[in-house]
């Protein structure tokens, strides 16, 4: 028998592009979710997760702002190849999100890779997307009199994201993926049940050329950090994927003070479901611009 202790992980946040703790000191306990451990009310203990504060949050907002300049002047094309460098990242450590996502959600390891796969294949689908979505939603537009009038898709800003509660990792990647690859940075607050494979994917994002603060993660009750989020000015839109009816109507109103952005949550029965376009093009901003044809010669004709 082997007398060697095995090395415990300890998960953190992810704000900045760096790994802090929570600023609180909390965690609390994640345990295993099987229907054996449902039944009891408790599973197998996996890990101490930070507890998020209000504080963290705050901090997540100033980096996501932070990084909003570079991240969404950096060319489409170079978005894309970030994203599709997440996805080989992601490749490569499948077998440890396997274990997360099959423990994380009760699942066996033949369901959970195909959770994982499904993940890793739609981090690689919206990558072909980054430079193509300004074609689908933008364009010239036909008008009567001597102008040019083109429309181009722009990003929203910071935009936080309440993860799904039961789709630790095929839906959290759903979520995020569609708002960098327009241009956003988001500060993501993570599965409150199931937040390790997120907190996982904050390692892979560190070391696959993702700027600094582009994605901030946080972990612990999604209503007290969703609170401060909703309600801060420096927000500009949130995705309640993971709030429930009543917390949902909490934060739109909270939204509202500075005219936030705001996507409702809708029931998704199957996230491996190809996404289609909505979620990218729910966070932008459409810029419309006029400018005059000219005319050449006495005769009136244009360009």
């Amino acid at each position: 028998m082997s007398d060697r202790l095995s090395v415990l992980k300890t998960y953190k946040l992810y704000v900045g592009g760096k790994f802090p703790r929570s600023e609180s000191g909390r965690v609390y306990e994640v345990t295993t979710r099987t229907s054996a451990a449902d039944a009891a009310g408790k599973g197998k203990w996996l890990a101490n997760a930070p507890l998020s504060s209000r504080k963290d949050a705050r901090d997540a907002v100033v980096a996501a702002r932070k990084a909003f300049g570079g991240w969404s002047g950096a060319t489409a094309y170079n978005r894309g190849q970030i994203l599709y460098r997440i996805a080989e990242m992601l490749e490569g450590r499948r077998d440890q999100y396997v274990a997360e996502v099959a423990d994380a959600e009760g699942l066996s390891k033949s369901k959970a890779a195909a959770q994982v796969d499904a993940a890793i294949d739609r981090w690689v689908w919206y990558a072909g997307w980054t430079d193509k979505i300004a074609q689908v939603v933008g364009g010239g537009n036909p008008v009567a009199g001597p102008f040019f009038n083109l429309s181009s898709p722009e990003p929203t800003g910071v935009v936080a994201v309440l993860a799904p509660q039961e789709s630790s990792f095929l839906g959290l990647v759903s979520v995020v993926a569609p708002v960098i690859a327009t241009g956003n940075t988001a500060v993501v607050v993570a599965s409150e049940k199931s937040p390790l494979p997120a907190l996982s994917l904050g390692e892979v994002l560190a070391t696959s050329d993702l700027p600094g603060g582009v994605v901030n993660i946080l972990s612990g009750r999604t209503a007290e950090i969703a609170a401060p989020l909703a309600a801060h000015q420096d927000v500009n839109a949130i995705d309640l994927a993971g709030a429930d009816e009543e917390l949902a109507k909490e934060l739109e109103i909270a939204a509202a003070d500075n005219l936030k952005r705001v996507l409702r949550p809708q029931p998704v029965d199957d996230w491996s479901a190809t996404p289609g376009t909505d979620r990218m093009t729910a966070f932008l901003e459409t810029k419309t611009v006029w400018h005059p044809t000219g005319a050449l010669g006495t005769s009136g004709s244009s360009y």
